[in-house]
């Protein structure tokens, strides 16, 4: 089994993740046989892109074109204030409402969540609560949940993450550790490797230098690049992973001015050699 995946913001083109609408201005179809042609065995979509293609092709043509180029591993990004209450709470659940649907009608393997981006705490009760309630309707629609680390955020390193899904304690909820967000968020490789089987459920690659930039925002979707092209200890990331009995899927995000100029031919077959390179494929 292909357990590659080409995240949705490596083949999207020229798209910022803060834009209003995320959809992609690339023909679908072209997207789906870039990935596929670099040697992808699936690829990502955010919600406004999956909703938008939904719309105009429909689920059955959506899943005719990924089951023909044989891209069964798909993903779902991304939800948040899935734990908020207020305003928040009623958009998030929107979303929420729109990914599940979206995951069981293209078969998701997993929808992407972060926590608060804004870094405000919240009782730990009440978040293993909210992510429990979250996973048990993931389950119903046959997806898994994915809680991404993030260095600004509420769950900002492995002992909160893991006390989320420890203590939720569903089969269908894990942590996505994305390379990036680990060295940014000075996460030991060794303790990554010390993480208990069945924690992790989403492993993403990319690369660039090893010095931050000033503005943690700017510096994350600026200054990325396919794996192999940059400063990052790959290779040790990569034993720490294996160290976990990791066995799963991994992804490539690559966000960067330069990056999204490229055609998504380019793109997909620059992603693919790195993370090749990475995972030994041969």
């Amino acid at each position: 089994m292909n357990k590659t995946i080409c995240s949705y913001f490596t083949h999207a083109g020229n798209v910022n993740p803060f834009a209003a609408n995320s959809a992609s201005p690339v023909d679908f179809q072209r997207r789906a046989r870039a990935c596929a042609d670099a040697g992808f065995g699936g690829m990502g979509f955010s919600l406004d892109d999956i909703n938008q293609l939904l719309a105009r092709h429909g689920a059955a043509e959506v899943n005719r074109i990924l089951d023909d180029l044989d891209l069964q591993q798909r993903e779902l990004e991304v939800l948040l204030d899935w734990f908020v209450d207020g305003e928040r709470r009623q958009v998030s659940d929107l979303k929420r409402q729109q990914l599940l649907l979206a995951a069981e009608l293209i078969g998701a393997h997993h929808i992407k969540v972060c926590s608060d981006i804004t870094g405000k705490p919240w009782p730990m009760d009440h978040l293993i609560g909210e992510f429990y309630q979250l996973c048990q309707q993931a389950a119903a629609v046959d997806t898994a949940i994915t809680i991404e680390l993030f260095p600004t955020s509420n769950l900002a390193d492995l002992q909160s993450g893991l006390a989320v899904v420890q203590g939720a304690g569903c089969s269908n909820g894990g942590l996505l550790l994305d390379i990036w967000h680990m060295l940014r968020g000075n996460i030991s490789l060794d303790a990554i490797a010390s993480l208990p089987a069945g924690i992790i459920n989403h492993v993403e690659l990319d690369d660039g230098p090893l010095l931050p930039g000033a503005d943690y925002i700017t510096d994350t979707i600026e200054h990325r690049c396919a794996p192999g092209e940059g400063e990052f200890p790959i290779a040790k990331f990569m034993a720490a992973i294996a160290a976990t009995g990791y066995q799963g899927l991994y992804g490539v995000e690559i966000l960067s001015n330069e990056f999204r100029s490229l055609a998504v031919e380019q793109a997909a077959q620059r992603a693919y050699r790195g993370m090749a390179h990475a995972l030994q494929l041969g």
